[in-house]
């Protein structure tokens, strides 16, 4: 395990990304808009990373459709450098770096997104490495290819210079005071299993890179699902990794969810967190037309949403909020400052499923000051009644954490419980 890995992400953590809401073409205007916005209004709730997601390196993008083969930002070193007409302060060599420091002066960090690999730009041009004799085209993989963006080939993690391209990737990330780094195309199960092996050496090169920089980095795997069997690989090296596809505002994809969460309960732990990916809430699609969806507000209901906060608090993966933050209306502000809800994500422990019956799910864990947190869900397509055996906790004092007191009754030391369609109770316990 490397030095860093226990200087961060002791918690999950807590953050917006740019792809829900505008794909591929964010611009730093609002980056820095939803930065402002997190700073005034989520920074005391413990929201701190800014996340800027993929195409920072292409002038041309502008929405969520790549563009095959488009041009891209490069130096002379195979490494790619922000678009200065998206991002006017990276002008004259300056990179992320004032964006970064505009950020930590918020007390907020900052994060990127890159693809797995060496730019097809540099391999085809030949360009160098920075620490080595190697070319870009002597340490690429050309059988090595994302499926769905044509940006990069992998690197070949046994030839010489593929780990000093890396090197230079993250000395680079640590000049510009980079906090956080989700490196994409390398946890899909999708691979052919040569591309699966290749892509593991890339993640330990990855690793090493991050641990010579001589920055403490948090390190977020994409996409998924990732493997069970390749958990020891995961938590040996990454702090955190995809649990799923791209994840958006169906409800099926959240139904899908509590399987996962089920499977992957035993391996969260502190630094290292199974991701169920980002939250797609309040003002989404603007420049992000997934599955034709167009520029919306969350297709979720209001119960689904507390479904989704709920079962991503408890199980603890990371929270990074997808929507428009300025755009926020005060249920979408109120899902994101509940404070016993985001004292379960950062204190409980033992996260699990104790029961699944009829599409009732439950969950429990157990916080840190000997609360206990039941979360109950109805996963049916209608509002229905369950009841719960409470012997075991005496007579507790009950909280529902989203004033939903009304939705329970406690009588013979039974809970009677209410749940709506799509929706849960979550009830902190006192005993």
């Amino acid at each position: 395990m490397g030095r860093d890995m226990m200087e961060v992400a002791k918690t999950p953590p807590m953050g917006w990304n740019s792809w829900d809401c505008y794909g591929a073409s964010v611009t730093e205007e609002e980056l820095m808009g939803n930065a402002q916005y997190m700073h005034d209004y989520l920074k005391e709730y413990g929201w701190e990373y800014v996340v800027c997601d993929i195409q920072w390196y292409e002038p041309t993008a502008d929405s969520s459709r790549y563009h095959a083969f488009a041009d891209l930002e490069m130096d002379e070193f195979s490494r790619l450098w922000p678009a200065v007409n998206r991002f006017p302060s990276a002008a004259d060599g300056v990179g992320f770096r004032a964006i970064s420091d505009r950020i930590h002066e918020m007390g907020l960090k900052f994060g990127i997104h890159i693809m797995r690999g060496i730019p097809r730009q540099a391999v085809h041009w030949n360009t160098k490495i920075l620490g080595s004799t190697a070319t870009a085209r002597e340490i690429a993989h050309p059988f090595s290819v994302c499926s769905w963006n044509t940006d990069m080939y992998g690197v070949d993690a046994s030839k010489p210079g593929a780990q000093e391209y890396y090197n230079s990737l993250f000395q680079l990330y640590a000049e510009w005071g980079v906090d956080y780094v989700k490196v994409d195309d390398i946890c899909v199960t999708e691979f052919k299993p040569q591309d699966l092996y290749s892509a593991k050496e890339e993640i330990e090169l990855i690793r090493h890179a991050i641990d010579a920089c001589g920055r403490d980095m948090v390190l977020s795997l994409s996409p998924g699902p990732a493997l069970l069997e390749q958990s020891a690989h995961l938590t040996a090296n990454a702090n955190m990794w995809r649990m799923t596809g791209d994840y958006w505002d169906r409800w099926t994809d959240l139904y899908k969810m509590f399987e996962r969460c089920e499977k992957w309960a035993p391996h969260v732990q502190e630094h290292h967190w199974p991701d169920c990916d980002m939250l797609p809430l309040g003002h989404i699609g603007i420049r992000a037309p997934e599955h034709d969806l167009p520029d919306r507000m969350t297709q979720f209901t209001r119960d689904e949403q507390r479904t989704m906060m709920t079962l991503w608090c408890v199980f603890r993966s990371p929270l990074m909020m997808g929507g428009e933050m300025r755009d926020n209306d005060e249920f979408t502000y109120s899902l994101l400052t509940n404070r016993d809800l985001l004292d379960i994500h950062r204190y409980g422990t033992k996260p699990r499923q104790i029961s699944r019956r009829d599409e009732f799910v439950v969950w429990r864990s157990d916080l840190e000051d000997g609360r206990i947190c039941i979360a109950v869900f109805n996963l049916k397509n209608t509002a229905d009644n369950i009841s719960l055996d409470t012997t075991a906790w005496a007579q507790p004092h009950v909280k529902e954490i989203w004033g939903q007191d009304d939705k329970v009754r406690i009588v013979d030391r039974k809970f009677y419980l209410t749940v709506p369609l799509h929706g849960c109770l979550c009830l902190l316990i006192t005993v």
